[in-house]
């Protein structure tokens, strides 16, 4: 039987179907949850009980919008910068210029890596996406060991995971350094709010390792009751791979104002050091067994690679009190997120002043995240070396807010290039430890 046949025949049956079900009054309508599928009329009440969309119980770690901040303030009206005149934007510009005058939040370079990716990185088999990613993934476990957060004994909480790439990481490099078979004292926590594909924390589950993925918005996760870390209370290690905007600021908030990680005015606990062997009293806390009421253990310190900052929220941001004693409000920080986008945007051939040189772009970037909106490019409002300079003060303003935040809660943070702006252009990890 011919193609166009086959179709003919499927659609005949079809229709056939569906008139028989109509004549014996099991019509389909589409499903009340989730009209993208139909369900018979007659059965309707049967299939919301079990259909995949139904809203399904909350965990107990869910909270709703516990790291979301303050819902106070000014209902922000979002304006393009297409649609600002000049004299606006140069308003902006004069308010930025003078936000940034001493501010200290210099970025050095420091490119490192770790030797646990060397030979996948040597692999001739991975192509430039894979190799970018790896070089990433290298660097900040490099950054991880010099800042002795990479180590036994504590738990790494991977925001925004993906497919857990990092955190397979970071259990490869303690396994071939430690040479663990069964690791009790090594907890891996993954937080993604999308169900993900090609998972690789699924190929750790014989390991002896605490592996366990949590699918819910970092917004409404409420650490200190997430099961995995009552039962040791491991102190905790943050980590992430390009946490997009605000996701930032929800981790920012889920790690250091989460009720029962840390109580009011009790300092951060002493960091353990990878190089140092464990104390008594730091292995017979590792062994103690708490109860049930207990809370997760201290947080010891955190290393996240930013990114957009365009698409970050002015409630969820953790700086306000830093740029609103900066005489800024919440219009001029939704700007200056609008305009960070022209650090990035403003390196693509199609956005430079002039005909481009040659055809390609020669950082060839291709990243993985959301491009700005294209009402935020504006023509004739400086030169594009100009906006780039501008896009990327907007961003370390952002990020001094922040440094900020970290500083009120106790840990020393700074800004590192982490990577060349040829495998990313957003290449900037922000770490913190206790500043005791």
């Amino acid at each position: 039987m011919r193609h166009n046949e086959v179709i003919r025949s499927w659609f005949t049956c079809r229709r056939t179907a569906l008139k028989a079900q109509e004549e014996g009054g099991s019509r389909r309508i589409p499903c009340p949850l989730d009209p993208k599928h139909t369900v018979s009329e007659n059965k309707l009440e049967k299939h919301l009980k079990k259909c995949n969309s139904r809203e399904k119980e909350k965990p107990v770690y869910y909270v709703e919008n516990i790291n979301s901040g303050s819902a106070d303030g000014e209902t922000l009206h979002q304006v393009s910068l297409s649609e600002r005149s000049r004299t606006e934007l140069q308003s902006l510009l004069d308010k930025l210029k003078t936000a940034v005058t001493g501010l200290r939040c210099d970025v050095e370079d420091s490119v490192l890596s770790h030797p646990v990716l060397q030979e996948e990185l040597n692999n001739p088999k991975n192509g430039d996406s894979a190799h970018k990613h790896l070089k990433q993934q290298s660097s900040l476990l490099g950054h991880l060991e010099a800042l002795g957060l990479l180590g036994r004994g504590r738990c790494f909480v991977e925001f925004g995971a993906g497919r857990g790439k990092l955190s397979h990481w970071i259990h490869e490099a303690l396994k071939t350094r430690d040479h663990l078979q069964t690791c009790d004292d090594l907890q891996l926590l993954l937080v993604e709010r999308c169900s993900t594909r090609f998972k690789v924390d699924g190929k750790h589950q014989d390991t002896g390792v605490q592996f366990e993925r949590l699918q819910v918005d970092i917004q409404h996760l409420d650490l200190s009751k997430v099961q995995l870390l009552r039962q040791r209370r491991l102190p905790l290690v943050g980590v992430g791979k390009h946490l997009c905007g605000a996701a930032t600021d929800l981790a920012l908030r889920c790690l250091l104002e989460t009720p029962g990680l840390r109580e009011e005015g009790e300092p951060p606990s002493k960091r353990l050091k990878t190089s140092e062997p464990e104390s008594a009293d730091a292995a017979a806390l590792l062994e103690s067994s708490p109860g049930p009421d207990s809370g997760p253990g201290p947080v010891l310190g955190l290393a996240v690679a930013l990114c957009c900052h365009h698409r970050c929220e002015w409630r969820h941001y953790v700086g306000q009190q830093f740029f609103l004693q900066n005489g800024l409000g919440a219009a001029d920080f939704s700007a200056f997120c609008r305009m960070s986008s022209w650090a990035t945007c403003g390196l693509r051939p199609t956005n430079r002043d002039g005909p481009p040189q040659g055809g390609t772009n020669q950082r060839g970037d291709v990243e993985e995240h959301d491009p700005a909106e294209g009402t935020d490019a504006v023509s004739g409002f400086l030169l594009a070396d100009e906006r780039e300079q501008v896009g990327r003060l907007c961003k370390r303003l952002i990020d001094g807010g922040r440094l900020d935040f970290l500083k009120t809660k106790g840990f020393n943070s700074k800004l590192t290039h982490y990577v060349n702006s040829q495998v990313t252009l957003e290449n900037v990890l922000l770490t913190a430890v206790p500043s005791n």
